[in-house]
């Protein structure tokens, strides 16, 4: 804890990676996995352009609870501790997997949403882009004012980053003299490359996890417990 304190203190640029962890110390459950179920359910049958066009009502029921979920949830230490190192560092960037919107909650400015935001819609006929954090939604599935219907902001399965994104994540990541990977299973691509891209550059890596992951090995650091606990402590 102390070496990685130092690290984080000296660092002129730093670069975080959230991932499901650090939510679900908020009370937002794990969506994928055996935990993961919805009715009979899984994220993979419907968290895809093909499931959406088959049955756009079902997917939309999905994420309509999902959002309901998720707006009883409330950020974290966790997440307000990054808060506050991103205004102690000049060059810092925080890079989530994490489409619930807590990062921006709690306060933190430089996001980047790699997998999206659940609390955007977007328009499949003019393309519209916008928020909208109303849970439960008035009319399932929801449409655009120009009268096409909407899916939820998110990136699916099989489906490409949004654009420039990824570019943004890798120079964080290859910028960075300190990574944070917190709460992250290290095994979702290409997210879970940007340790090995942070490497490279000679960055000191301290993932903070409740168990060991796919990178833990690889790591300068690997600190043991919930997130909301860690990092307050790490960059008091």
């Amino acid at each position: 804890m102390e070496q990685a304190r130092e690290w984080i203190q000296n660092a002129s640029s730093v670069a975080v990676l959230t991932g499901a962890g650090i939510s679900a110390e908020s009370g937002v459950p794990i969506f994928r996995g055996d935990q993961g179920l919805w009715r009979e359910y899984k994220p993979e049958d419907l968290a895809t352009p093909e499931a959406f066009m088959r049955d756009p009502r079902l997917v939309w029921e999905w994420y309509d609870w999902r959002r309901q979920v998720i707006a009883k949830a409330e950020p974290n230490p966790g997440h307000r501790a990054l808060v506050e190192l991103e205004c102690r560092k000049r060059r810092f960037n925080l890079i989530t997997q994490n489409v619930d919107g807590l990062h921006d909650r709690a306060g933190s400015g430089r996001i980047l949403k790699l997998h999206g935001d659940i609390w955007r819609l977007r328009c499949l006929e003019c393309r519209a882009d916008w928020p909208d954090r109303r849970a439960p939604l008035p009319k399932l599935p929801p449409h655009c004012r120009c009268g096409g219907l909407a899916r939820p902001g998110v990136v699916w399965f099989g489906e490409p980053l949004p654009d420039g994104m990824w570019l943004e994540a890798e120079h964080a990541a290859s910028d960075a003299e300190v990574l944070l990977v917190i709460g992250t299973s290290a095994v979702v691509y290409p997210a879970a490359s940007l340790a090995g891209i942070a490497r490279r550059t000679k960055a000191r890596i301290i993932e903070i996890n409740m168990e060991e992951t796919a990178i833990s090995h690889e790591v300068d650091c690997s600190l043991r417990g919930p997130a909301g606990e860690i990092l307050p402590r790490l960059i008091a």
